[in-house]
């Protein structure tokens, strides 16, 4: 078996952030700090997907309805 060189960029294929060519070991990134970069944005919601779907209320407002309900 053949194990690919991790250090080799990959043909035609460049990083998402700084546009370098992208490495094996990092795909889709050139390197850790492209891949870091990009972690850390989806971990501080930079990126964030859209959602149309309607969130339901909190549990806290279902308890308290539901405990004025059977006081009432």
């Amino acid at each position: 078996m053949i194990y690919p060189d991790l250090s080799e960029p990959l043909p035609r294929s460049t990083c998402p952030l700084c546009q370098k060519p992208t490495v094996v070991a990092f795909r889709p990134f050139c390197s850790r700090r492209c891949a870091d970069i990009d972690l850390g944005r989806w971990l501080s919601e930079e990126y964030r997907i859209p959602s149309t779907e309607n969130l339901p209320p909190p549990l806290e407002d279902d308890i308290k309805n539901n405990t004025e309900q059977e006081y009432d």
